[in-house]
């Protein structure tokens, strides 16, 4: 019976310590990322075997290479030049192989990879960050689409005191790019933040913003699917109904449900919808055939390239034409930005000159840089500010 009884506490003792190796953070003397004084930051990673370090980043500078120095300790190390405000992705290239920073727990999802992220304050990253004031809720939940006869994902924000007074708000429906899903503008884009610290500034009015998965082969992100892990990231076009039309023609569902679930205010002039990338394709043409929907449409470095589009498709044909009814039936505003890096530059300068034919009216907003997050994030900080005035 005592050998019984030790042999079971053995077993506990050892389930346990088992469990809080793979739980625990092991501190470390060194810090990685340190952000310093000056706005430059230095990487450490101790690998006293590796023979080339390598740290690689979306910062600018240097293309966001950096070369690791070795220490006599074994430990790695590298500082960038001094780097403007934003929220920063990372990964550690040794001996080849990519890999997160071991010395920092906070990390992002960007379709397949995972990265690891610090900031750098005084500027725009101020807005993705949590500060002292009133908080929204972020959630995700499920509608039904008949059009894609299967349940759906989406999430939602909901600002500070929803439910709480008797209110009705406006809506903004902000759409992701190809590899993306519903969480990729919560996680990346920061947007729970962004609202909570715009509106808290009195910057943005109050408002919903709704984010849908906009892969109409998949009912939600990787992982929250019956497929469960066997569905893995993926860049849009490879998943199956990459632009067939299908999602545009079934976002009238989405609004019905949004309409019919939480508490908005169910008419054009309080809806707003915007995306980045293949996102902003969508918001292109759901705006142009749903022209009585939106007062509000924002283009992110939109993927207006249609050569590899099938125009003949009914939801993407005479675009022209849906155009001139969406101008003809009024807006509010039409704001479009790229970065002058972005590969689809030319193409969304294009889609200008066709908007000028018809002298269709836009906001057009040129920053620097190319196709990536930080851009999206700064111009969600434009764009919202601007809604529902």
């Amino acid at each position: 019976m005592k050998t019984t009884i030790l042999s079971l506490l053995c077993l506990v003792l050892a389930t346990v310590a088992g469990a809080q190796q793979n739980t625990g953070f092991r501190e470390s003397k060194l810090v990685s990322p340190q952000i310093n004084d000056d706005h430059s930051v230095t990487f450490r990673i101790e690998a006293p075997r590796a023979k080339e370090v390598k740290v690689w980043g979306d910062w600018a500078a240097n293309k966001g290479l950096g070369e690791m120095k070795k220490g006599k300790d074994g430990v790695w190390e590298y500082t960038t030049p001094v780097l403007p405000s934003e929220m920063y992705t990372y990964r550690f290239i040794v001996d080849g192989v990519s890999g997160l920073d071991p010395l920092n727990p906070f990390t992002r999802r960007d379709v397949g990879n995972v990265f690891s992220i610090f900031f750098i304050d005084g500027g725009v990253a101020d807005y993705y960050q949590v500060h002292d004031v009133p908080h929204g809720s972020m959630t995700t939940t499920w509608y039904h689409s008949n059009v894609m006869q299967a349940d759906r994902r989406l999430s939602v924000y909901t600002p500070p005191f929803y439910g709480k007074e008797n209110k009705s708000y406006p809506v903004l429906y902000l759409l992701h790019g190809s590899g993306g899903d519903e969480l990729a503008w919560p996680e990346l884009g920061n947007v729970a933040r962004i609202m909570d610290n715009l509106i808290a500034e009195g910057k943005a009015e109050p408002m919903i913003v709704v984010m849908p998965n906009g892969n109409s082969g998949k009912q939600a992100a990787p992982g929250e699917t019956s497929e469960n892990l066997a569905y893995r990231p993926a860049m849009t076009n490879m998943l199956p109904g990459y632009k067939d039309g299908r999602y545009e023609q079934a976002f009238p569902e989405i609004v019905n449900f949004i309409d019919a679930t939480y508490r908005t205010i169910p008419d054009k002039a309080h809806r707003a919808i915007a995306g980045l990338s293949m996102g902003g394709f969508h918001t292109l043409m759901i705006s142009a055939n749903y022209p009585t929907y939106f007062d509000y449409i924002g283009l992110f470095s939109a993927g207006v390239d249609f050569s590899t589009v099938n125009m003949d498709i009914p939801v993407y044909g005479d675009l022209d034409k849906k155009l001139e009814a969406l101008n003809k039936d009024g807006f509010k505003l039409y704001w479009i930005g790229i970065g002058n890096e972005d590969f689809l530059y030319d193409a969304n300068r294009q889609l200008c000159r066709r908007m000028d034919v018809i002298k269709l009216k836009y906001t057009y907003h040129e920053s620097s840089r190319g196709h990536l997050w930080c851009n999206w994030r700064q111009y969600l900080l434009l764009f919202a500010p601007q809604l529902f005035k």
